[in-house]
């Protein structure tokens, strides 16, 4: 038996840097999009170089036993020089791969990461595997022994998964967290209404949420200034729309702005807590996980969980490669310790 199980997906990841590499932002009325860009046609000489392995459901893993649970995880491979560099990676973690999937017919997922000057990146990414994941292949009888499914984003035809993984975690009591992927997003709201209704926490981005609920947060204007307040009108709007059961949390996240939660009751504002940034792959892998964990521990408190999560994803950026500054759960509480004036703001509902 497993305190959680996470599905989703594995990748061997290829990390690029270029000093070539440039930002460039174009502006709109209502809109503003930044693109990494290279001179085109030429021969770009590649500053660093590195390759590790990466994916939600191998990063989610790796956190949650970092953090002292005991894990297991679904994942699908191929059989190929890339699933072998997964393996050996797990050799050295305490994860239970009794669950992963295998087929000699597949490829490994495969991403190169193009990393900037600022430490954001653009991923390129080969689904390979990861988007086959049969209902037929999961084992249920580890998700029904388990306290907590945590769904990382599924791609492609895994996502046709979710209804059943859900229903039956929701049927045997198994408590679940679900990491929304724009897979499911785009299948509409109503489709995603069945699963937000099995789920007790959900994780977004603020882009993801905006997608799923229809909800554009508007600019600031001269008569009303949005930026002001604690919580943007329209992320409440996007909050009370995602929560469809009683008790459920919902977290939405905003890269280097912070994260947001709602419950009900209360909103919740946590900003980044302060750190260098190396590379921000991972970082909402190990808040989203590292939230789930610290409600656990800290008795449901969900600013606390906010906090821990924030200081976990730090750790994460301060490093290349999105395990490799994971913290334990007594090096988060040894950082909560030292920096006490670390903390959220809340409002009432």
């Amino acid at each position: 038996m497993s305190d959680v199980i996470t599905i989703g997906s594995a990748t061997m990841d290829v990390f690029v840097e270029c000093d070539d590499a440039g930002i460039v932002s174009v502006c709109r009325k209502d809109k503003k999009s930044e693109f990494m860009s290279y001179p085109y046609g030429a021969k770009i000489e590649i500053s660093d170089f590195a390759s590790q392995v990466g994916g939600g459901g191998v990063n989610t893993a790796t956190n949650f036993a970092n953090l002292g649970l005991s894990t297991g995880v679904i994942f699908k491979v191929g059989d190929d020089i890339y699933s072998k560099g997964i393996f050996d990676f797990f050799s050295k973690r305490n994860v239970n791969l009794d669950y992963v999937i295998q087929d000699k017919n597949d490829s490994t997922g495969f991403s190169i990461i193009l990393t900037s000057f600022e430490g954001d990146r653009t991923v390129l990414a080969h689904r390979g595997a990861n988007a086959h994941i049969k209902e037929s292949e999961i084992d249920f009888n580890a998700i029904k022994d388990a306290k907590l499914l945590y769904i990382a984003p599924l791609n492609g035809d895994s996502n046709k998964v979710l209804d059943d993984l859900v229903k039956f975690a929701k049927d045997n009591g198994t408590f679940v967290c679900f990491n929304a992927g724009t897979t499911g997003i785009k299948k509409g709201f109503n489709y995603l209404k069945g699963i937000l209704e099995s789920a007790q926490i959900v994780v977004m981005n603020k882009e993801e949420a905006s997608m799923a609920t229809g909800i554009q947060l508007r600019p600031d204007t001269k008569d009303e200034k949005f930026s002001n307040m604690l919580i943007h009108p329209d992320l409440k709007s996007m909050f009370n729309k995602l929560k469809v059961s009683d008790y459920q949390v919902i977290v939405i996240t905003d890269g280097g702005d912070g994260a947001y939660a709602y419950d009900g009751k209360k909103y919740y504002y946590c900003p980044c807590f302060d750190g260098p940034v190396t590379s921000t792959l991972g970082s909402g892998d190990a808040f989203a996980s590292t939230f789930c964990a610290a409600l656990s521990k800290f008795d449901k408190n969900i600013e606390k969980s906010l906090v821990a999560a924030s200081i976990n994803a730090a750790g994460c950026v301060s490093q290349f490669g999105a395990t490799a500054g994971l913290l334990t759960f007594d090096e988060i509480i040894k950082r909560m310790d030292e920096h006490p004036d670390f903390s959220c703001q809340i409002e009432a509902a």
